[in-house]
């Protein structure tokens, strides 16, 4: 592989003529969940990788991660021809923990959530030749997830009056924020969307500092970050760029994704379901009833990804929640 070959696919951004119909916007839809990993987080984890064996030596990358962000390492481990250790909450399904063998990583089951797989992760990643990957709290994560706004930005008719986005970590916004600025899109603000149970960048603007949920509640398993990124938080604290935080419950994030499903034939986990209920629930006319959001007339989603779900589960949900 030569030294400059990127991981990632440029993806394409689509015009939405069902999503487009519903919010009376011309919505368009940046497509990450058709990356190989199916989703965003290959972007900014394989800048950080590349970076990592290229210039640092890394001989072993070590990433703690409930679904898409191990997918992430484990594909940039394997095209870069790196050893790769996943380390997995127990919350974490038997297909993730399969696919990620698939794609030649060892992988590991430690602790309840997240936060706890990662203490592990970063004790493992301190041996000789390895380096840690955090699925989010990175410069050389956000600098990779930019790359989409940029594209997006060459793919668009026209500028959009507002981005739509999930939150986890926080991770995929600081990066989405950074990649606005490059491309002049300053003034454009960002509906940042999260669901019940899973809302640790809601509870630290609720709260005025950064806060640590006691548990991960949510169906949307991949936003389950008990603490958002210190950067993300401080974007909005300091007002560097117009962040409106929303959260939805499970069953209007589930609900999103089956009709995301009616409406373009592809399946999408919920914690990417939460910024398309942004579309699919009114959040955009409450927003503007609220005077929180100004006249919207073209709207650029962010489709994160679908690595972590199947037709099964999304049947599953729709039982739960009477849809």
């Amino acid at each position: 592989m030569s030294g400059d070959e990127q991981l990632y696919y440029v993806t394409p951004t689509v015009r939405s003529g069902p999503m487009s119909r519903q919010t009376g916007c011309e919505v368009y839809l940046k497509l990450e969940n058709l990356q190989a990993p199916a989703s965003f987080k290959i972007r900014g984890v394989s800048n950080f990788c590349k970076k990592a064996v290229r210039e640092r030596n890394c001989q072993h990358l070590v990433c703690a991660s409930g679904g898409n962000a191990g997918m992430a390492a484990a594909y940039a481990a394997m095209k870069l021809k790196t050893k790769a250790t996943i380390v997995l909450p127990e919350s974490t399904s038997a297909q993730v923990a399969d696919n990620l063998r698939l794609l030649g990583a060892e992988v590991l089951v430690h602790g309840k959530v997240f936060d706890h797989a990662n203490k592990f992760a970063k004790e493992l990643a301190s041996k000789p030749g390895a380096e840690y990957v955090h699925p989010f709290d990175h410069p050389d994560i956000w600098e990779g997830h930019e790359s989409m706004i940029v594209e997006a930005a060459s793919q668009m008719p026209v500028r959009p009056d507002v981005v739509l986005t999930s939150v986890g970590g926080g991770g995929l916004m600081v990066g989405i924020i950074q990649g606005m600025w490059k491309v002049g899109w300053k003034d454009v603000p960002v509906i940042a969307m999260e669901t019940d149970g899973a809302n640790c960048f809601n509870a630290a603007i609720k709260a005025g500092k950064l806060t640590t949920l006691p548990d991960i509640t949510s169906v949307a398993k991949c936003l389950g970050a008990l603490t958002v990124c210190s950067r993300a938080f401080e974007i909005h604290q300091k007002k560097e760029h117009n962040i409106q935080s929303v959260v939805v419950d499970d069953k209007e994030a589930v609900s999103a994704c089956l009709r995301f499903a009616d409406d373009h034939r592809m399946l999408v986990e919920p914690a990417c379901g939460a910024a398309l209920a942004a579309a699919y629930s009114n959040i955009i006319p409450a927003l503007q009833q609220e005077e929180r959001l100004a006249e919207v007339k073209t709207v650029l989603a962010v489709v994160c990804g679908g690595g972590s779900v199947s037709l099964d589960m999304l049947q599953a949900w729709k039982k739960q929640f009477d849809l």
